[in-house]
């Protein structure tokens, strides 16, 4: 029999890089609308009820979840030594036997059933349960102190050196495993600050109606601002609410919340912080602008929890969502929106979407899978949404073609016929563009894509000289 004292390890924050009450809320909450107010009546009745509701409510895939390997790896090494092991957490029982059962690193394990098992709590079972056993405690949180001060040792696995030192008074032996703090730069990722170029959509009216007033300009900038802090509040819901999706995926597994660089907790704070600010700042345009903001926000919430799963709607949902800011643009400066620059936008926007699901389908059908996650399509479905986005895109030109010729372009240019060469351009982008995701090149989000593409830049750079020759020559 090994003479190695118990190994007794946490579950949030310890070997695991999340929390699985945050987990198990917003896989429930990805499944069904109404589950912030389901989570609130079971919080009435106590937290251990809450954890316990929404652990039989969610779908969380265990082996997808962002685990602490380092942690992982000391479980491993003291089973290889022969040394006793324990999962004991304040989580659900439920997850935490599933948890138990994925990794196969523990004698037993225990988790919430009927007493939050945190702290004290803790404490208490663990000498009930354990007797005159000397046991090491594995924890990452203030709350592991009283857990620590009933132990033989201690293992911490955070990066905050005062609860370390607290560790190492009540055991001067106790060990550290190495824990990254969250990094500002994840946080300012979390925000999708390169998304904001689709904010810019805001000045499009004031440039179709060239209204450069200072006072006007002032307006615009403040509905970008607004538009922003909504859509980086938006970003994180969104994250939060497709984090199974996320992880499934190659790349955006990587994203702040999926891959556990910054807590759910955060981002459970962040969301409302931010819809906050940008709301109250809408407000402070005009109130036809905050309608609209709120508008936009109900759609993205809508289409985060539901409609980003129906096939053709999902896309039609993302072109009223881009047109909806040039819509805001224009409530916000007090700038009458036309209704070719309503078509135009409409179409173009139609067509992008359609081409964000066609690089998705592209990626699935590459990984062999047959059906993109967390959408309405199969692999199958590919040629139709080429055909859709292709043909949008062209239609698009057209309007913009038709628009040149009328009577409106004569009043705002001297010049119009420049415009034609818009068409062109814009022609030959869409095409590459089209050919680009065939290839399955295209990045997640074609508007990020047009961002960094230098061919793009090129051609975005064409189109305002067109459009300022047409204008003063």
């Amino acid at each position: 029999m090994s003479s190695k004292p118990v190994l007794v390890v946490d579950l949030d924050g310890t070997l695991l890089k999340s929390d699985m009450l945050y987990e198990t809320f917003w896989s429930a909450f990805s499944r069904d609308w109404k589950m912030p107010f389901v989570a609130t009546a079971a919080l009435m009745r106590g937290r251990a009820a809450l954890k316990t509701r929404m652990a039989d409510l969610s779908a969380v895939d265990i082996p997808a979840l962002p685990w602490n390997q380092d942690a992982r790896a000391y479980v491993e090494n003291w089973r290889a030594e022969g040394g006793r092991t324990a999962l004991v957490s304040a989580a659900d029982d439920g997850v935490v036997q599933e948890v138990a059962r994925y990794l196969g690193l523990f004698d037993e394990a225990h988790g919430t059933n009927g007493e939050n098992l945190k702290g004290e709590a803790k404490a208490r079972f663990l000498r009930e349960h354990l007797g005159d056993t000397p046991f090491i405690y594995m924890g990452d949180s203030t709350a592991d102190v009283a857990v620590w001060e009933a132990s033989s040792g201690a293992v911490t696995v955070t990066p905050d050196a005062g609860l370390r030192g607290r560790a190492t008074a009540l055991h001067a032996d106790a060990h550290h495993i190495d824990a990254a703090a969250p990094r500002l730069r994840r946080y300012i990722d979390a925000l999708r600050p390169h998304q904001w170029l689709k904010n810019l959509l805001v000045l499009i009216p004031l440039l179709a109606g060239h209204r450069f007033e200072p006072a006007t300009l002032l307006l615009a900038l403040l509905a970008f601002a607004a538009f922003s802090l909504t859509a980086s509040g938006v970003y994180v819901l969104n994250d939060m609410l497709d984090l199974a999706s996320d992880r499934a995926h190659p790349r955006k597994r990587n994203r702040p919340f999926a891959s556990g660089d910054i807590p759910i907790a955060h981002g459970t704070a962040m969301a409302p912080v931010l819809l906050g600010a940008g709301l109250l700042l809408a407000l402070a345009v005009n109130p036809a602008f905050f309608v609209l903001l709120l508008v936009y926000f109900a759609i993205t919430m809508a289409y985060s929890l539901q409609l980003k799963r129906l096939v053709v709607i999902d896309i039609c949902v993302l072109a009223i969502l881009y047109t909806l800011r040039i819509l805001a643009g224009g409530a916000a400066a007090g700038v009458p929106i036309s209704v070719w620059l309503l078509a135009f936008s409409v179409f173009l926007f139609f067509g992008l979407a359609a081409i964000k699901r066609q690089a998705e389908l592209e990626q699935a059908r590459a990984s062999g899978k047959a059906m993109a996650h967390g959408r309405g399509y199969r692999a199958d479905d590919l040629v139709v949404v080429q055909m859709l986005a292709v043909a949008s895109g062209f239609i698009a030109v057209l309007v913009m073609a038709l628009y040149v010729t009328s009577p409106k372009v004569s009043a705002l240019y001297s010049n119009p016929e420049m415009l034609l060469g818009v068409c062109l351009v814009l022609l030959y982008w869409f095409a590459r563009v089209a050919v680009i995701t065939h290839r399955g090149e295209m990045h997640d989000d074609p508007v990020v894509f047009a961002a960094r593409d230098r061919a793009s830049q090129v051609c975005a750079l064409l189109i305002l000289g067109l459009a300022f020759a047409g204008a003063v020559l």
